[in-house]
């Protein structure tokens, strides 16, 4: 972010169809409009997160993805020295499966441009001093750190997380999965933060033709006819928030990148223009259903029975919203898409996460959980005595440099051990911190006898595909993180002046 005389802009605009050169105009008039050529090395990161059958609310389109990057050929000037789309999709699947679900392998072949698999790229140092940071560095992409021109293109969604995931949220997919699960806990909100001093947006452009209400993976799908653009990821947000009836400094990862100086979050700071005024587009998103709430909860009326206690004393939280609790909400709804009787199938199950001191009402035949590092119970499932012990470890003994990343196959393995050492017993530990999605997801599959989705053949040929590739980098002398500073492009922050704590509200 460079210091302007003038408020950062948001556009709100019209489109009630997935046209690609429709978007195109508008994508080009908004660009006209905030004054912006791409230049340098482009970088366009679309949200997808996941893709295929049963997900196609929860990615940016590919028609919206194309009319972005054509609109940024029509407005260079000859200065872009590259134009590519790239990004790490999530729960551990290879991104190559989710560019060629989604149909974005087909934009980049049409329109010439070049593709980065984020997790296929060396990851680079990012060295952090800013005051409150949860780590003295992270890695990221080295194509994201070179970008000069930045274009985040996410998708409007809920979040069961983090409340919504607009702009800050979205970068997530700047990190590879071995480095995007540390601090995904208790502390999700402060690393969104941190992320920020990676890069910051020189233009954005949000998928809100058909927004995704409820959950991440999985939404609901909500007609708002929207494009929303803008040249400040904070003020973007707001905007976002304000359109759905969220106060944004009630959003944590909004505001916490608000005090730390990335861009205002008052309406009055901001310049809101477009042919949808404001209050239109507020109509329109009336009674917005947004991601954030608890598992024990989410899963009343069910065969599943969750139980949450606070995470270690250290976090400072009664309830890890960033961590295993969310992850089981997105796994089930994982499964129902692929399976409609798996709430039938499901036998009785008892999920347990933290620090938890109540009864568990177990019965005779019932299986019971236990999620997390830090899960934590002294008590009885029926008449049999149980302990299990707290595992946690501090983030501080978490290096990036050393820490190891699991992919998708390894997973299902250590999943696979784990259950099937523990066919005879009322329960089972799964370990880590945080138990991801893809994890917790094979272990509710494997119980209730649903579809099983690492058996897709499409997956495995992805698969196989990247640790080619991989494989075929190492023997060449590929490193795959490279240690100290690295080459930074134009898009990095600058000029970071922290809020004062008595401005944010």
């Amino acid at each position: 972010m460079r210091p302007s005389e003038t408020k950062p802009h948001v556009i709100i605009r019209h489109c009630d169809s997935y046209d690609a050169e429709r978007i195109r105009v508008i994508i080009r008039e908004g660009l006209e409009t905030l004054g912006l050529r791409p230049h340098g090395r482009t970088l366009v990161k679309p949200n997808l997160v996941i893709a295929g059958e049963g997900f196609e609310y929860a990615f940016t389109r590919p028609e919206f993805t194309e009319g972005v990057v054509m609109a940024l050929k029509d407005r260079d000037e000859g200065q872009m020295q590259e134009l590519a789309v790239g990004e790490r999709c999530g729960i551990t699947i290879p991104s190559r499966l989710a560019f060629k679900e989604s149909g974005t392998d087909g934009v980049c072949k049409r329109q010439k441009v070049k593709k980065y698999y984020f997790e296929e790229q060396r990851q680079v140092e990012i060295p952090l001093s800013h005051e409150g940071r949860l780590r003295d560095y992270l890695f990221t992409p080295e194509p994201v750190a070179k970008a000069d021109f930045f274009v985040n293109c996410p998708k409007f969604k809920a979040h069961p997380w983090t409340t919504v995931t607009f702009g800050n949220k979205a970068y997530i997919g700047i990190q590879d999965d071995r480095h995007r699960l540390i601090d995904h806990d208790a502390k999700l909100d402060e690393k969104i933060a941190d992320l920020q001093y990676i890069i910051q947006p020189s233009f954005l452009a949000i998928d809100a033709i058909v927004a995704g209400e409820g959950r991440m993976l999985t939404p609901i799908p909500r007609d708002l006819n929207l494009i929303i653009m803008g040249n400040n990821q904070c003020a973007f947000d707001a905007v976002c928030c304000n359109i759905i009836g969220l106060n944004p400094y009630q959003v944590d990862h909004i505001r916490m990148a608000h005090e730390r100086g990335f861009g205002p979050l008052s309406l009055d700071e901001i310049e809101v223009s477009g042919d949808v005024t404001l209050q239109e587009a507020k109509q329109r998103a009336d009674g917005f259903e947004v991601g954030l709430i608890r598992v024990e909860k989410y899963f009343e009326g069910t065969n599943i029975t969750a139980y949450a206690g606070p995470p270690p004393e250290t976090e400072g939280k009664d309830y890890c919203w960033g961590g295993c609790p969310g992850a089981i909400e997105e796994a089930i709804e994982m499964l129902r898409q692929m399976d409609e009787k798996l709430d039938e199938k499901m036998p009785r199950l008892h999920v347990v996460f933290g620090n938890y001191q109540g009864a568990i009402d177990f019965k005779p035949g019932d299986r019971a959980v236990f999620i997390g590092d830090c899960a934590q119970y002294e008590g009885k499932l029926g008449d049999e005595l149980v302990s299990i012990k707290n595992l946690y470890r501090h983030r501080s003994t978490l290096d990036p440099y050393t820490i190891k990343g699991e992919d998708i196959l390894g997973k299902a393995l250590k999943t696979y051990r784990l259950l099937s050492d523990g066919k005879h017993k009322s329960h089972i530990r799964l370990s880590g911190c945080p138990v991801s999605v893809a994890e917790q997801l094979l272990v509710l599959a494997r119980y209730s006898n649903a579809n099983d989705p690492t058996r897709d053949a499409s997956a495995a040929t992805s698969y196989l595909a990247w640790k080619s590739v991989m494989a075929l980098k190492s023997l060449t002398g590929h490193k795959y993180q490279v240690h100290g500073p690295a080459e930074r492009g134009e898009a990095k922050p600058e000029g970071m002046v922290p809020v004062a704590p008595g401005d944010a509200e």
